[in-house]
């Protein structure tokens, strides 16, 4: 129920947030992620599949209802699940939305996610809450989509006649998903929805060579196309675009098609689209990939390009005409283009069975770029209306681009920022069934936005400039339009589109261009193109509000001006109105332009210092009367004036501004003193205008606060200019500054006023301003005649303001009053300011006037002020050396300062500290004396500058390094001015900068206050550590007291350094806390974290080492840190905190809070009571528990009488009250006759059930004593024989260690897989089962017929109808052996070996057949014999699909148990002629004589000069353990194992090749044989020779020589014939010479010779019976110890075989889960039976099969007693398979007794290997599959496979009729023309064969 109720809380949480983000034309959703948009076609609805939701909306973007989809408990790595346990990894998991398709015919939709391996569900349509179809138990059949985000599905719902089928195709993803092809068609309805079983997919042989990677999917009305990208084929690095094609109606995928696709120049596709007749693609471009370039590549191309590769591989082979591959069949299968009738392609438009497929055409389909774009394009869509093609283009940067297309480019007409910056549109771009509406998804939101926004342009300028080739301006409508809403569009100059006419309708002149307002007239507009109207309609004039009919003729329209009173006024300042002029058609704005109606007489208001010029200069035709002083338009004057003339006249010769009457300027000095009377003259002309006319003048001033009127008087100096002559006048005005600029005009009357030339102004001066000294006053300009005037109150003044004799003509001396800085360095050079008074006139004067403490100063011209200021630089002098400023002016006694002047040598002495990181930041403080020398101090550390912490104090200098380069030294400068100082002794070193690696705990509370351990290198370097946050939400903290602080506080001298303030404020506003870190060494640091109030928000939390900045998140691997809230403890006691706690001694307190362990651990928590400490025992999130000490401590001081609990939590403090201790009661509760009691009568009731135990276990035992007997027994014996086995087994492991080494270097001998196969599948032949055939002379042309009849033959054995029916018709066959069958099985298996996944599904038909006919007989009897030719394939599917486990897994182990074996065996006595050994575990071969023998060391020369000279240097010698016993051919073979340990045995030379030769000293050569003149025959046996005949001693040296001749009388060389047999095993046997018998170690006895030729009578059988009881007795301690030694490699084999430690091989899984299937589908309930089904598939069928022949799987030789030895322990594995409970007596067999006590625990192992197989995760059909491909290729001998066919062929040659005839009745089989094309494979082998 828990899931359920996170879905309610989910779904509750979403539906409280969904109504306020979804407004019209966008939807989104917080915190969610969309991944797919989809839309309904008839109802126009839209679904969103998001991560785990799913959103119905509405056209208008309105959400109808939402479906939870996750998150759900899953895992990529775990097949869907029921229970938890089945997938402990797995954890909640949100579920994308990978697929999300609409079938129309049921109103479903098909929604695939992530989880569960990719499985669909189907929703209605109606509402999406509603689950149609939820798989509970899905197949890997149903696994769909891809599981993996990143990794796309695309696909299409298919309708075909009755129902619809599903199209997906997807990338490679996960592991378990792996093997799901990349294009499947599944079903839609039936009893398993999105199942693909029996339906076509296509099957890749090596998924990583064919990893796809999808970009869409598009169908038309009859094919389906996939737009994808992957590598070119198998081994091709470079990755290339292509398109697939399929037919809507091919449910097998026979039709599959793909051609490459290539925009010219550009790289590889990114988006696609299907418009009509056109597949258009966005390819990515630029050396970067980071643009974009889009091509379109029509349909017909496309469709002919694929025909084209189609019909090559139909009918040439693939080949093009010239001679190139041009098509072939992709993916790693093993079909082929073939050679068919020409017209095939026309046959079979669809594909068949027989055809080809997949191809791929090898020849690109090409176009041209259309157009190219910055960004990288993610999605694409189309629309064509309106007869024109438009694309929209989505790029990753969530830009929607708008593109017009045509034949040859595109153009970008529109760009819109749809989703957020940075977040692509998704490929799902779709257009509404109206195609007025665009649907853009991103991740965060679905907008939906017009395909075409013409009414959103306003005009028609915008709505022609927006290039929108779907708008147009409609003229008579006035509003921008698509083409079919104008409804006059299709006459001329009626809709205006921007790509054939990009002018608007417009007024191209008027005439007049403007009007004055005072009269109504007409003007007339030219208007282009202006559209013609119906004869009663009409265009119209508006002047503003104002209209009027118009008159068209032609492209002109006449209009009325309005009258003066339907004009509007001026704008105030402004001398005309502008109204808007507009032709209009009823209320329509057609064409619109501006015109002006002038006001003359408002003209002269606009420049009133010159009405004149301002009128008869302005645009409008206005002229001035200067007697009436009126602006008039045209000829208004009053009658008599005469006009001056508008500058427009061009007819008239005096006109314009010049004409006008003026005042030109000044007669008189435009400075006046102020205090003085002074007159002012001025220039007037032009004054014919007023002859005759007598008026008064007048001078105006405009003095500051007043306007000040003069009299003034005319003076004509010529007939039109004269001199106004102003009245003189004393001015005294209130000035700020010593000059004046004053305006004057002049006026004729009072009103009248003459126009002013330019700016013209009078300049009043007061000499006392700005001279406040002697010196500044003479060093004004002379030209104001200013005086410094003694009289008085010394000033300066205006000369005749002064008397006579109270002029001073010297200026008293010079007055000092500041001099800046007050001492500076010996060298001198030190620029030291003077400030004072009367310090010079000029600069000459003080250029050699200043001293310094007696010595000169010179003087810097650029900064001299005049009398105030002198700048000087010093000269150089004697340490100590002070005194006053001396400034001398010419001669006169000088001025001298009271402060005084001090020569002084600044002293570095040190430096603290000595190191710091290179990023810089480190406080240095410089100490020294006299730092304070001079006024400009800076310090250098090396090259960089170490900005200074103001102040400068006298011994010590605070700086702040800066960044350097590179670790190392540097030099620290301090200088004085331009005088340095360098610190030689001690250089600052720049060391590494600090690393962080670690920093832990990454939480706290808010309260701050946690041991924060920090982690790193070079940590201590580091100046001042910091731990600081950014906290916003600075109103909150102000609330709270939180002030921010200067970050750089003045400091003082002498004062001690501060601590780091705890808070400051940043330029950005927000507040940044810290807490100090302590150094606790180089490695670590020490923080707590800082106190973050409740009301603020914690932005970034970093460590600040100096300079260095480093995230938290950076320095902890990762992980943020995190501030949680501080925790609430309630009071201890319940009364409340001021009532004390009772609390008993003993208890432990128990303290109840909140969020308590949150931001802290227990470890660091401190409890309190009094001045003791309580204990934390436990901190969970609700609870504290405490042990508080066992005495009553004292309170602390000021808490009161009793203790008080106190909690800290770093910097959180909690008192929670009191605590009162009590007295602990003494007295026991229970009494003790009562434990005594209690007591008694436990111990009665104990005894009383064991009583009843030994009873039970009694009887139940007794049943079990005579097994046991046995089972005792042999535990005895093996224990009698436990140290020799212990020893035994010590000097085996000696042996294999050394193995191990070995096999180290060469590697395990296994047979390479043609070999392995081969012999696997034809086990009974020796040497080469199909070695192909030697031609005859004259064969060639025949072989060729034969070869084609053969290939043909092998494509007709891939219809799988023909195979059945030709295994079937075989089957019915009387004369049609077992060994028939498993041969013919075998030559298919070879045959189909690289279509191993046709192979299994034959195998599966077939496995189902059988299990269908032993159902109804006994279902336990299946698979235990190999009676049909499906058992033999089994075999052999299994031997295939094992391979890869042997050679990883179980290979090793089973090949240290045969070595062990034979080592073993050869360390005893083994009979040549008899083949029995001292050492076996087969009682059968058991040598039970006892032989004496001693083991032998022999030195085997090996090299090239073995043969000849022993004394070769390049000889050297090879140890052999040998016996005495062994004879020759037995020593022979010891000997090469030796030389030849590490080489496989096919490799090595024969036995019987060789010939050993003894070498005793330098001549001593003996060759030994086993039988020679020197043997031993009595009594007609003959001995073979052995060591111990020819005395060979111990350490002999021997060789081994080639054979001269074949001389062995034992047995026969086999030769290497290149295919070696693993049953090539030379044993001696037994034979007869001339009556004379052999024999070795014993003779055989009389008893075995006569039962071979007469039967024994019934006294020698039961003697022989009694023999064989007497075994156990007697020869059991040889096997048990044989065994014992054994037992650790047959533990480890057994192991290896039966355990899940290693994933299980997935053939397994994938055939158990057959079973099981098998099994549920005939209803088989019984367990036993499905226990036997697999045993008998897989452990007998196989690993029996592996244990017994080990010369199937490695080159070696297995003799007689390793095989006896093998069956033994291949037994034993039998026993351990079976069911049946495995007992054993005195009288079973000796190889049964010697596993008894080992079979019950291997049978567990068997039955723990089954159970924990059906637990495993399912192996789905596509696994099997990609594993099937990959191992398909893995037979590639082409002439094998050849014999195999021809040998197939031989068989069906057998039965050619009755196969021919059961073609022919099945009416599939006729229509496909099996029967048909067998004849056609018969005539062409049949050829060759005749002709033989």
């Amino acid at each position: 129920m828990a899931p359920w109720s996170l879905f309610s809380l989910h779904l509750l949480l979403l539906l409280l947030l969904l109504l306020p983000l979804t407004r019209a034309h966008r939807f989104s959703v917080p915190n969610t992620s969309f991944n797919h948009l989809v839309l309904a076609p008839d109802q126009g609805k839209l679904y969103v599949g998001a991560v785990n939701h799913l959103f119905q909306l509405s056209p208008e973007l309105k959400m109808e209802s939402v479906a939870i989809t996750g998150p759900v408990v899953d895992s990529p790595d775990c097949v869907p699940f029921r229970d938890l346990a089945e997938c402990p990894q797995a954890q909640l998991t949100d579920n994308a939305n990978q697929l999300l398709l609409v079938s129309g015919r049921t109103q479903e939709l098909v929604a695939c996610g992530q989880v569960r391996q990719g499985v669909c569900e189907k929703r209605r349509l109606g509402d999406v809450t509603q689950v149609l179809y939820q798989a509970e138990d899905p197949g890997d059949g149903q696994f769909v989509a891809a599981n993996t985000l990143g990794v796309t599905t695309v696909g299409l719902v298919v309708p075909l006649p009755g129902r619809d089928l599903l199209l997906v195709a997807r990338g490679l993803a996960g592991k378990l998903s792996a093997g799901v092809p990349p294009l499947t068609v599944r079903q839609l309805t039936g009893p398993q929805p999105f199942s693909s079983e029996g339906l076509g997919r296509l099957v890749v042989g090596d998924f990583s060579d064919y990893n796809n990677s999808y970009v869409g999917a598009f169908s038309d009305a009859h094919s389906a196309y996939f737009v994808f990208r992957r590598r070119g084929a198998r081994a091709q690095a470079e990755y290339r675009s292509y398109v697939a094609r399929v037919c809507l109606g091919d449910v097998n995928l026979y039709s599959y098609v793909e051609v490459p696709l290539t925009c010219h120049g550009q790289g590889l596709i990114q988006a696609a689209f299907l418009a009509p007749d056109t597949l258009l693609g966005a390819f990515s471009a630029g050396t970067s990939q980071a643009q974009a370039a889009l091509c379109a590549f029509p349909l017909a191309d496309l469709d002919r390009s694929m025909e084209q590769a189609r019909r090559l591989c139909y009918t040439t082979g693939g080949q093009g005409p010239s001679g190139l591959e041009e098509a072939t069949v992709e993916y790693g299968v093993t079909s082929r283009c073939v050679t068919l009738p020409p017209d095939s392609p026309e046959s079979y438009p669809c594909g068949d069975e027989h055809t080809p497929s997949p191809i791929a055409g090898r020849q690109p389909l090409e176009a041209q770029p259309l157009l190219q774009l910055g960004q990288p394009i993610s999605a694409v869509a189309a629309l064509q209306t309106d007869g024109h093609m438009i694309a929209f283009l989505g790029d990753t940067q969530g830009q929607l681009h708008k593109v017009f297309l045509n034949s040859s480019h595109g153009q970008v007409y529109h760009s819109q920022q749809v989703g957020p910056p940075g977040s692509a549109i998704s490929p799902d771009l779709l257009v509404d069934n109206s195609g007025d509406h665009l649907y853009v998804l991103t991740a965060q939101q679905v907008d939906r936005i017009l395909v075409a926004a013409c009414p959103q342009f306003p005009d028609c300028t915008t709505c022609l400039q927006a290039r929108d080739p779907l708008c147009g301006w409609c003229i008579l409508q006035g509003r921008c339009t698509r083409r079919g809403e104008c409804g006059r569009a299709a006459q001329p100059n009626q809709w205006l589109w921007s790509y054939e006419n990009n002018h608007c309708l417009h007024i191209q002149s008027q005439l007049p261009a403007q009007h004055p307002r005072q009269e109504q007239g007409q003007i007339t507009l030219s208007v282009p193109r202006l559209p013609t109207l119906a004869m009663d309609e009409f265009f119209h004039c508006a002047f503003g509000d104002y209209n009027s009919l118009a008159q068209v003729e032609g492209p002109y329209v006449v209009c009325a001006t309005p009258p003066q009173d339907q004009i509007p006024p001026n704008p105030p300042g402004s001398d005309h109105v502008t109204l808007p002029l507009v032709l209009m058609f009823e209320d329509v704005v057609v064409a619109s332009t501006t015109f002006s109606f002038y006001d003359c007489s408002a003209v002269q208001a606009l420049e009133v210092a010159a009405p004149c010029r301002t009128c008869v200069s302005s645009l409008w035709r206005c002229h001035w009367c200067p007697q009436s002083s009126h602006c008039v338009y045209g000829e208004h004057c009053p009658k008599g004036e005469k006009a001056v003339y508008s500058a427009q006249e061009v007819d008239i010769l005096i006109r314009g501004p010049e004409a006008c009457p003026q005042v030109e300027g000044l007669a008189s000095p435009q400075l006046v003193p102020v205090g003085w009377e002074s007159h002012v003259t001025l220039h007037i002309q032009n004054l014919h205008y007023f002859r005759g006319l007598p008026a008064l003048y007048y001078c105006w001033l405009e003095l500051p606060g007043k306007l000040q009127k003069l009299p003034a008087s005319l003076e004509e100096t010529s007939r039109d200019s004269g001199l106004i002559h102003c009245q003189a006048q004393q001015f005294h005005p209130s000035m700020s500054q010593w000059e004046l600029p004053v305006p004057i005009y002049v006026t004729r009357g009072e009103i009248q006023r003459l126009d002013n030339t330019g700016d013209l102004h009078v300049t009043l001066y007061d000499c006392a301003m700005g001279h406040p000294d002697c010196s500044h006053c003479q060093a004004a300009n002379g030209s104001l005649n200013c005086l410094w005037c003694g009289d008085g109150q010394p000033a300066c003044r205006y000369g005749p303001l002064c008397p006579p004799g109270a002029v001073e003509q010297l200026c008293p001396i010079p007055s000092i009053d500041v001099i800046e800085p007050l001492s500076g360095p010996p060298e001198g050079g030190l620029a030291i300011t003077i400030l004072g008074s009367n310090l010079g006139q000029t600069f000459n004067d003080v250029q050699n006037a200043v001293t310094v403490a007696g010595q000169p100063c010179n003087p810097d011209p650029s900064l001299y002020r005049i009398s105030a200021r002198i700048v000087c630089v010093t000269s150089p002098a004697p340490n100590g050396t002070a005194g006053p400023v001396q400034v001398a002016i010419k001669s006169r006694p000088p001025g001298i300062s009271t402060q005084h002047f001090t020569y002084q040598d600044p002293v570095l002495l040190s430096l603290n500290p000595q190191w710091g990181p290179q990023a810089g930041g480190t406080q240095l403080t410089i100490h020294g004396q006299y730092l304070q020398t001079g006024g400009n101090v800076s310090a250098f550390v090396g090259d960089q500058p170490c900005p200074i912490q103001e102040p400068v104090c006298p011994e010590a200098i605070i700086c702040h390094t800066m960044p350097q380069t590179e670790p190392g030294e540097a030099v620290v400068l301090v200088l004085f001015g331009h005088v340095e100082r360098k610190l030689l002794t001690t250089p600052f070193r720049y060391t590494a900068n600090p690393q962080l690696v670690e920093a832990e705990p990454s939480v706290s509370f808010r309260g701050g206050g946690r041991v924060i351990r920090v982690r790193g290198t070079g940590l201590d370097v580091v100046w001042q550590p910091l731990l600081s946050v950014w906290l916003e939400d600075e109103p909150k903290m102000k609330a709270l007291g939180v002030q921010a602080q200067d970050v750089n506080p003045r400091r003082s001298c002498g004062a001690p350094a501060a601590d780091p303030q705890a808070c400051i404020r940043l330029e950005s506003g927000l507040l940044q806390c810290s807490t100090l870190c302590s150094v606790n060494s180089s490695s670590l640091l020490l923080c707590h974290s800082p106190a973050v109030p409740d009301g603020a928000l914690p932005k970034r939390v970093f460590f600040a080492l100096d300079n260095i900045q480093v995230d938290f998140a950076s320095a902890s691997g990762g992980q943020g840190f995190l501030y949680q809230p501080n925790p609430r403890l309630a009071p201890l006691s319940h009364e409340g905190i001021t009532h004390p706690y009772r609390l008993k001694p003993g208890h432990v307190l128990d303290v109840e809070g909140e969020g308590l362990n949150l931001g802290i651990s227990k470890e660091e928590v401190q409890v309190h009571i009094g001045d003791g400490e309580c204990l934390v025992k436990t901190l969970t999130l609700t609870h504290l528990y405490c042990e508080p000490p066992q005495q009553a401590p004292q309170p602390t001081n000021g808490s009161g009488i009793l203790p008080q609990f106190v909690v800290q939590m770093g910097n959180v403090r909690l008192a929670l009250g009191p605590v009162q201790y009590e007295a602990e009661s003494m007295i026991s509760t229970f009494p003790v006759e009562a434990q005594m009691g209690l007591g008694m009568g436990a111990a009665m009731l104990i005894a009383a059930v064991l009583l009843l135990t030994l009873m039970y276990r009694h009887k139940s035992k007794q049943a079990l004593r005579d097994y046991q007997k046995v089972l005792v027994q042999l535990e005895n014996l093996e224990t009698g024989v436990g140290d020799q086995c212990r020893k035994e087994f010590t000097d085996l492991m000696t042996e294999m260690t050394d193995l191990t080494s070995d096999l180290e270097a060469s590697g395990i001998p296994f047979l390479d897989y043609r070999t392995y196969a081969e012999r696997a599948f034809f086990p009974g032949h020796v040497g080469c089962p199909l070695q192909p055939g030697l031609e005859g002379p004259g064969e060639e042309g025949h072989s060729v017929t034969v070869c084609q009849g053969l290939t043909q033959l092998s494509n007709l054995l891939n219809s799988k109808l023909f195979l059945l029916t030709l295994i079937h018709t075989l089957e019915e066959q009387p004369s049609f052996s077992q060994r028939d069958r498993c041969h013919v099985a075998s030559l298919l298996s070879l045959a189909l070996h690289s279509k191993l996944e046709y192979l299994t599904d034959i195998m599966r038909t077939l496995l189902g057949d059988l299990a269908s006919h032993y159902v109804h007989k006994n279902p336990k009897l299946m698979l235990r014999r190999t009676e049909t030719m499906v058992e033999k394939l089994l075999t052999n599917w299994l031997s295939i699909c094992l391979y890869a486990f042997l050679k990883e897994v179980a290979g090793e182990p089973l090949y240290m148990l045969f070595r062990a074996i034979k080592y073993q065996v050869d360390k005893g006595p083994v009979d040549a002629v008899t083949g029995k050994a001292k050492r076996t575990l087969n009682d059968s071969h058991l040598l039970r004589e006892d032989v004496e023998f001693q083991p032998l060391t022999l030195m085997a020369l090996v090299g090239p000069g073995a043969g000849g000279a022993a004394g070769n240097s390049e000889v050297h010698r090879v140890p052999a353990r040998v016996l005495d016993t062994d004879t020759i051919t037995q020593v022979k073979e010891k000997v090469l194992d030796q030389i030849y340990k590490g080489t496989p045995f096919s490799q090595r030379p024969s036995v019987h090749s060789l010939d050993l030769e003894w070498r005793s000293g330098l001549a001593g050569h003996l060759t030994l044989s086993d039988e020679d003149l020197t043997s031993v025959t009595q009594n007609h046996w003959k001995r073979l020779n052995t060591l111990q005949h020819y005395k060979v001693p111990d350490g002999a040296t021997v060789v081994l020589i080639p054979q001269l001749h074949n001389g062995g009388t034992v047995s026969q060389s086999l030769g290497q014939t290149g295919c070696p047999s693993g049953e090539n095993t030379p044993m001696l046997e037994d034979g007869e010479e001339d009556g004379v018998r052999l024999w070795h170690l014993v003779k055989a006895t009389e008893e075995i010779e006569g039962a071979k030729v007469r039967r024994s009578s019934l006294r020698e059988r039961e003697r022989e019976r009694a023999r064989a009881k007497a075994i156990p007795e007697i020869y059991l301690t040889r096997l048990l110890s044989m065994k014992g030694t054994l037992q650790k490699f047959v533990d480890d084999t057994f192991q290896a075989i039966l355990s899940m430690n290693r994933p299980v091989p997935i053939a397994v899984k994938y055939l158990f889960d057959f079973l099981d299937e098998l099994a549920e589908k005939h209803g088989i309930e019984d367990p036993e039976t499905l226990h036997i089904w697999k045993t008998n598939s897989l452990l007998l069928r196989f690993w029996v099969n592996a244990l017994k022949n080990p010369q199937l799987i490695f080159d070696v030789r297995v003799s007689d007693n390793e095989d006896a030895i093998l069956t033994v322990i291949a037994q034993t594995f039998i026993d351990s398979c079976m069911v049946s409970e495995h007992k054993v007596g005195r009288d079973s067999p000796v190889n049964k007794l010697l596993y008894a006590r080992e079979i019950p625990r291997y049978k567990q192992m068997v039955e723990k290997y089954y159970s924990d197989i059906r637990q495993s995760s399912p192996a789905s059909y596509q696994e099997m599959n990609s594993a099937l491909a990959e191992l398909s290729g893995n037979y590639t001998s082409a002439p094998h496979c050849l014999e195999a066919l021809r040998e197939l062929y031989n068989h069906i040659h057998r039965y050619y009729d009755q196969i021919i005839s059961a073609l022919e009745e099945d009416p599939v089989a006729q229509k496909m023309q099996l029967a048909c094309r067998l004849q056609q494979v018969a005539a062409l082998v049949e050829y060759k064969v005749t002709d033989l």
